[in-house]
């Protein structure tokens, strides 16, 4: 697990809980070997999802239960078959009518279990589907709940890996290695039964080898754990090198960074080779050691079988002893198709402990009651003596103390890492503050909902965050219940109808990913414009304008006048020209506020903001 630096604020991207890439979290990160962890509670747990199935589950069960009764009763038909054949002095006799009604039998026995096998085939490929589909979503719905210090702390082709990789293992298992231990538990019991009916003698000879199965299989089967554990970590890791690599490829091309990158990627590939083959011999050796303890009773069998028969105890016969060495080998069959799908069954167990870890994370509190109406919200932002550390034991605010009346425009400046950013994390609760507190209309923002907290304020960050869909769907993203009208009437605010208008699809345009086949500015006004729709009473701007050019300034400049318009606004800035007309600016150093007021003030004052100021502009008339 990383940490988020402790250098000032937290990264911006985490605002809206998308990153491109979290330092410290790199692929040469030391990648540890997990302890085994609680095998049976993990079972447990996804039998209960596969539960919540009862009818599928019901259903798949009667008919394993029928398959596997009809492949019980082949030995049995077989040796009254056999039987039939009689060896006496005066030669070979055979009851050609009790044979042919057997091998009738035997023939609509093997049809009906075929076809009973196909529906049970049927059913486990529902069943595993349906119990995936609700496990996938619950775990869509935990991540998109998680805090934002979660995925500020863990890397998201991880996370990512998690979702697919382990969700796609989980469902293989229960498709397949559920069912098979199902019908294997029916088996044995079967035949059991079967071989105490034919011969108890034989049956005790059979189970003196269950204990050597048993305890070789334990053995290995907590050697192998970790190695399939680290497998499927090692994987996570994977991903999130190529999620990193693809993200952040034009800076690694930028920097001519390439070989690096494939070096990073091939250590862990290679670490991921290593752990596969050492996952893949040990899964591999579980089947033929059970192979070969399972030949070694079938041999023991045979041998008192025949001498039994021989010296006629027990009144066994020919047609018996193989029934009997049939269930003797369908009696240990079930334990070595156990062993064959251990590997499978490891590697779910793997993935689903991965998933449940995400599940069990603790999600965002949200203790908030008090509901302040749109209408009623007017926007005043007070910061009681704020202390907040990302870190503890390194504080990135030391008791800020801030009021911003409605209809404020603020902005904060400070050298990087003074905490401009932290301060937009703790009003929009992306994290919770040491000790202090933060009122809006003298209502502590932990007593409002999130949700409802959160829809009143509008966010428009340096980085822009737009989707793979239409211009329009994405400028309603801000108000999804928005009529056309509103969005191309948000969109004039904003400055952007007239670039969008110029597009061959208008509103109609689909984004590529990123929003990458528009300019950095037009996908800002289109930020703005999705700002505009949702009409906040609190506006936050977070360096909306310091990766464009001067021309480009100007028109976002304009379009944030119309945002900004009766509206409470904080404005994070690092282009001291794009503050000027601020109704107060406050200068951060070190997590206080060194000084205040508006921009003439400060300059006459020769502080902190006057040297910020003449860094910027020296030479420049004011």
């Amino acid at each position: 697990m990383n940490r988020p630096a402790s250098s000032g604020g937290a990264p911006r991207a985490a605002m809206l809980n998308i990153r491109p890439g979290r330092p410290g979290a790199g692929p040469n990160a030391r990648m540890n070997v997990e302890k085994p962890k609680n095998m049976w509670r993990t079972i447990g747990r996804l039998l209960r999802y596969i539960g919540r199935n009862g009818v599928l589950l019901a259903a798949l069960l009667v008919f394993m239960a029928l398959t596997t009764l009809v492949d019980l009763l082949g030995p049995m038909f077989q040796q009254l078959a056999i039987d039939t054949i009689k060896v006496a002095e005066d030669g070979l006799s055979v009851d050609l009518e009790a044979l042919f009604t057997y091998l009738s039998i035997m023939g609509a026995a093997f049809i009906f279990g075929a076809l009973m096998s196909l529906c049970q085939s049927l059913l486990s490929a529902k069943l595993s589907q349906a119990t995936v589909y609700t496990m996938r979503n619950d775990l869509f719905r935990k991540i998109s709940r998680l805090p934002i210090s979660y995925t500020d702390t863990h890397r998201h082709g991880d996370i990512m890996s998690r979702m697919t990789n382990d969700v796609e293992n989980v469902s293989n298992a229960v498709a397949q290695s559920i069912t098979t231990l199902i019908s294997c538990i029916i088996t044995i019991i079967g035949a059991f039964c079967m071989m105490i009916y034919y011969s108890w003698e034989l049956t005790l000879i059979t189970l003196v080898t269950i204990p050597l199965s048993i305890t070789v299989s334990t053995m290995l089967g907590k050697f192998m754990r970790k190695y399939f554990i680290r497998r499927q970590k090692l994987l996570g890791a994977l991903n999130g090198q190529v999620e990193e690599m693809v993200t952040s490829y034009k800076t690694v091309v930028a920097y001519g960074k390439e070989g690096e990158a494939v070096e990073k990627f091939a250590e862990i590939s290679d670490q991921l080779r290593v752990s596969s083959i050492s996952a893949r011999v040990w899964g591999s050796i579980m089947g033929p050691l059970m192979n070969f303890i399972g030949n070694l009773q079938y041999v023991a069998v045979a041998a008192m079988g025949g001498f039994m028969m021989l010296t006629g105890r027990g009144h066994m016969s020919i047609g018996s002893l193989q029934a009997m060495l049939q269930y003797s080998k369908k009696f240990t069959m079930p334990i070595n198709q156990v062993a064959n799908q251990y590997s499978a069954i490891l590697t779910a167990l793997a993935g689903a402990e991965r998933i449940f870890e995400i599940m069990d994370s603790e999600g965002e509190i949200d203790e908030g009651e008090i509901v302040l109406s749109h209408d009623e919200m007017k926007g005043e932002i007070v910061f009681e003596d704020l202390h907040f550390s990302y870190v503890p034991g390194e504080p990135v605010l030391k008791g800020l103390d801030l009021t911003v009346k409605p209809g404020q425009k603020i902005a904060i400046v400070g050298a990087t890492g003074s905490g401009k950013t932290t301060v937009v994390n703790l009003l929009t609760r992306f994290y919770e503050p040491d000790s202090g507190r933060i009122t809006v209309d003298g209502v502590s923002i932990k007593d409002i909902p999130k949700e409802q907290l959160r829809s009143s304020i509008a966010i428009v960050l340096q980085d822009t965050v737009l989707f793979c869909d239409s211009i329009c769907a994405n400028i309603k993203y801000g108000k999804l219940a928005a009529s056309d009208e509103d969005m191309k009437q948000a969109a004039a605010m904003a400055n952007a109808d007239v670039f969008i208008e110029r597009l061959p699809e208008g509103y109609d345009t689909q984004l590529a990913e990123a929003g990458s086949n528009l300019s950095q500015g037009q996908r800002q006004l289109l930020s703005i414009a999705r700002a505009v729709l949702a009409d906040p009473k609190i506006l936050i701007l977070d360096e909306a304008t310091s990766s464009v050019d001067t021309r480009t300034e100007m028109r976002i400049q304009q379009a944030m006048v119309n945002l900004m318009k009766n509206r409470t606004s904080l404005i994070i800035a690092h282009r001291l020209s794009t503050i000027r007309d601020a109704d107060v600016i406050v200068v951060l150093r070190d997590g206080v506020i060194a000084e205040a007021g508006d921009h003439e003030t400060l300059l006459s004052a020769g502080g902190e903001y006057a040297k910020l100021y003449s860094s910027q502009f020296a030479g420049e008339v004011t």
